[in-house]
């Protein structure tokens, strides 16, 4: 590496450090899943993309790689850096809007969402996850709009993740925004970290579910939810 491209290096991982140090004074936790939204600017997110970059053509140079002569890995870092940027981009934005509606019929009744389709990383192998989620809903007082069931699960799941935590941060942020009578959630994902690398197993499909309120305390709203989307899980 030239010497102006080693300081150019240099200076943007100072930067890094800075930021680090700031979330550290701010006692912003920064663990893969968290979101930083509130603490990273536009500038700060410059930044790490460049200091990415940086690190990935390292990577590939420790794998042996020659990117100044190979035309197919020659951009790879740069485009490996916006990758990441994207995928990871629940991590460096705000929850979405929610648009929510009072309950004038008062519904009491559970009604279902999904499949939504859900992207996410593993965190032990930052390999792709892919699946779907189901709700269910016994509201109160609020309901919100049904894009918005979709545009949560996207926000929480475009981070590192292990899908046991996700669904958990799903159910979360969901639950915060409806105050339900009942919530479930059930999330179904193929995990590429199984079926691509190690045991190379040819499902390596996980499901996980979090139960709330009276889809959790009744066994009646339970089986009905249960029953519901048995067939969908199955397929």
């Amino acid at each position: 590496m030239a010497k102006t491209d080693s300081q150019a290096l240099a200076l943007v991982t100072t930067k890094i450090e800075e930021i680090i140090d700031r979330l550290e004074r701010a006692r912003a936790a920064f663990k893969c899943n968290d979101c930083l939204a509130d603490h990273v600017s536009g500038v700060d997110l410059a930044v790490v993309e460049s200091e990415v970059e940086q690190c990935v053509r390292r990577m590939l140079r420790a794998l042996l790689i020659d990117t100044d002569n190979d035309h197919n890995t020659r951009d790879t870092p740069r485009r490996v850096a916006r990758m990441f940027m994207e995928t990871f981009a629940g991590r460096f934005t705000k929850p979405p809007a929610l648009t929510d509606f009072p309950n004038v019929r008062n519904l009491d009744e559970l009604y279902l969402v999904g499949p939504v389709t859900v992207r996410s990383t593993c965190a032990h192998h930052l390999c792709p996850i892919t699946g779907r989620a189901w709700y269910g809903v016994i509201p109160d007082g609020r309901v919100i709009g049904l894009s918005k069931f979709t545009r949560l699960a996207e926000w929480i799941f475009a981070r590192p993740q292990i899908q046991e935590e996700a669904v958990v941060q799903l159910a979360d942020v969901i639950e915060e925004a409806t105050k339900p009578r009942g919530l479930a959630v059930v999330v179904k994902a193929n995990h590429s970290c199984v079926t691509w690398r190690g045991v190379k197993d040819a499902d390596g499909t996980m499901v996980t579910s979090v139960m709330r309120g009276l889809l959790k305390d009744s066994p009646a709203a339970r089986m009905e939810f249960l029953t519901l989307i048995g067939h969908r899980i199955s397929e």
